[in-house]
């Protein structure tokens, strides 16, 4: 099974509703909240270079992810992370959200890279690239990010919680400067040690 990963291209925009459908889909079947989309939304994510794809041989969606920034560009969110069942338990999952976060810190390597999972899986291939857990309070406070949790089936525990927790857990992952300038400080140290 051959699949290309690759920064979405205005072409892709035919997959939009595909991708909505295994987010919905997605969503029922673990019984957990994860925002719907709008082809609309899709679309313009693969229209402005801000999406990774995963195609298959036969040009299938395989999977999806895409970016979105806050904060005038401070804070960027990874999200609507999906793979085609069809996909799964090959390592899909981890290739796309590796891909999106290069993507990410190639277009905003002075913003923090962030997101909010229900997913164990996701919250591992989190860590691996570098992401920590953290408060709510810790992320954008942007109404706009936000606001994209409305579909989700606990936005009232959001809400109730003021904002400050839900059943999603937070994770936060250091700008591409700053993870530069650690490495820098690092090596200084080691020079003069």
């Amino acid at each position: 099974m051959q699949l290309k990963i690759l920064v979405a291209q205005p072409e892709h925009t035919v997959y939009a509703q595909a991708i909505c459908n295994l987010i919905e889909e997605s969503a029922k079947a673990r019984g957990t909240g994860i925002a719907k989309r709008k082809p609309a939304y899709v679309e313009e994510k693969i229209l402005t270079g801000k999406a990774v794809i995963a195609l298959a041989d036969d040009d299938e969606i395989a999977g999806f992810s895409y970016i979105e920034t806050w904060d005038h560009h401070r804070y960027v969110a990874n999200s609507g992370l999906i793979v085609n069942p069809k996909y799964r338990r090959h390592g899909l999952a981890r290739r796309i959200k590796a891909a999106v976060f290069e993507l990410s810190r190639t277009k905003y390597p002075t913003a923090r890279v962030f997101g909010i999972t229900t997913s164990l899986p996701v919250m591992k291939i989190n860590h691996d690239l570098g992401y920590r857990p953290v408060t709510f309070s810790e992320l954008t406070q942007d109404d706009a990010f936000w606001a994209g949790c409305k579909t989700c089936p606990n936005y009232d525990i959001l809400t109730r919680n003021e904002r400050k927790m839900c059943l999603c857990t937070a994770m936060l992952a250091p700008s591409a400067e700053e993870v530069r300038a650690l490495a820098v400080d690092l090596s200084d140290m080691i020079v003069e040690g």
